[in-house]
């Protein structure tokens, strides 16, 4: 059985706090000597970066809508084996999730899945005794559902939270922690939510700090840890990519995987999954390297900022030189969101990789949201007709969204094509999370060991 002692920590709306407080609460615990285990549900990647500076360990998603409910539990005890504590973000509202799907993706299906008990934060900052209405709410919508605890945010004063705990007292929830306004717990947001930790690594460190420094300071953590020790145990199921015979050989083909500061979106399961189908995974900075890494025989890009680095991304055309001809050599490429930005004519105006005839640009509107998707052609990454939900998340345009050969059909919310398939090349909006279809790391790394020529070593430039 899997005992690994679990929070989730929750909120009744966005903007209330849980990031401030779940990293903080990792970073104090972690403060304490404890291994802590940091999870985020939904497809978010930025809070993940915040929670592994807090923990030094990769922070996780847990999306019940991208990779199903029952990979929840299992995926949850791949992060948190041998670990003292486990830390779970939730996502928008508590009873939040994917639009007109009920519960499905939301944080209390988690927490559900997971037999965690439930820290409910509460922004406090404009009521008083009001709120004890709001926590009596939240506690029996779902009798399924264990607050076993309230922090509340965002606390004026002394009389401010003396009247908060006296109307709370009638809820029967413990207060188990009370923060009060402070902008030194600020982080810098911008147009796709917090600026990402690889993008201000030394700002990023001190605000971890200041808030696991805060959270100490105005929370119970043993409390917290007590309460964390309640949760029962759960099926001892836990998810392990299906190991290839040739992995860890060091015969398999190198996979170069982008990194830095414009690339930072990426689930860490995908590196483990590539690794465990016998790939080499070798990370290099488009921002800096003007290389792939030697033997690269396939390409991964995934998301993050390339739009705030185009005048660096254009600059150094001997790595965009590179990924071309890696690309028209018909070597693999798997390429989401800023991945797919990287490959057009050009960003903003900016000359790219042009490996795809389309251009790119920044848009006042947000495409945000859950998809169902059918791979509309045989691909590097899947067969035709194999169907997988993602998730889009950009504010950009690519004129065409598809080519000749589009990557996916999508089924929800429109109908409609996107993303293209151009010898190796696999490129979409689409944010997928592969733990919920190994065999697209498995065939993609059989594609790169089958691509014939690799890139960099002897004899094959």
């Amino acid at each position: 059985m899997v005992t690994v002692p679990r929070l989730v920590i929750a909120a009744p709306a966005s903007g209330s706090g849980k990031t401030t407080l779940a990293t903080g609460l990792m970073a104090a615990f972690a403060a304490r000597g404890l291994a802590v285990s940091p999870h985020k549900v939904g497809p978010d990647y930025i809070d993940p970066g915040y929670h592994a500076l807090a923990t030094g360990r990769p922070g996780r998603n847990l999306d019940a809508y991208m990779c199903g409910t029952g990979l929840i539990a299992p995926l949850f005890a791949h992060g948190a084996g041998g670990c003292d504590l486990a830390v779970v973000e939730g996502v928008m509202g508590l009873y939040d999730g994917a639009s007109g799907q009920g519960e499905l993706a939301s944080t209390a299906q988690v927490a559900k899945l997971l037999r965690a008990p439930v820290v409910l934060v509460v922004d406090a900052s404009s009521q008083s005794r009001s709120v004890a209405a709001l926590v009596h709410g939240f506690a029996s919508w779902d009798p399924q559902v264990r607050i076993g605890g309230v922090i509340l945010n965002k606390v004026a004063s002394d009389r401010h939270e003396a009247l908060l705990r006296d109307a709370l007292d009638e809820s029967g929830l413990p207060v188990l922690g009370v923060l009060r306004r402070a902008a030194q717990l600020a982080t810098p947001s911008r147009h796709l939510g917090l600026v990402p930790v690889a993008e201000r690594q030394t700002d990023a460190v001190d605000a971890v700090r200041a808030m696991g420094e805060r959270v100490r300071a105005g929370c119970d953590l043993d409390a917290l840890m007590a309460l964390a020790r309640s949760a029962p145990p759960l099926p001892d199921e836990v998810w392990e990519p299906e190991r290839h015979p040739a992995a860890g050989t060091g015969a398999g083909p190198v996979v170069a995987v982008a990194g830095g500061a414009a690339f930072t979106f990426a689930y860490a399961e995908h590196a483990e999954l590539l690794a465990a189908a016998g790939a080499e995974v070798a990370v290099f900075d488009p921002l800096r390297d003007e290389k792939l890494p030697v033997g690269t025989a396939g390409l991964v890009i995934g998301g993050g900022f390339p739009e705030m680095y185009a005048p660096e991304l254009s600059a150094n055309e001997p790595l965009r030189r590179a990924v071309t001809e890696l690309a028209l050599s018909g070597a693999p490429v798997a390429a989401e969101c800023a991945g797919l930005l990287y490959l057009a004519r050009e960003l903003d105006g900016r000359p790219m990789c042009g490996v795809l005839d389309a251009e790119a640009r920044m848009s006042e509107r947000l495409t945000l949201g859950y998809r169902e998707a059918v791979a509309v052609s045989d691909s590097s990454l899947a067969v035709a007709g194999t169907r997988m939900r993602g998730h889009e998340f950009h504010r950009t345009v690519l004129e065409p969204g598809a080519g000749s050969t589009p990557a996916w059909g999508m089924h929800q919310p429109e109908r409609r094509v996107e993303g293209f398939v151009q010898g190796g090349v696999h490129a979409s909006y689409l944010h997928t999370h592969w733990a919920s279809s190994p065999g697209v790391a498995r065939r993609f790394v059989e594609q790169c060991g089958g691509a014939g020529r690799v890139w960099g070593r002897p004899g094959t430039d």
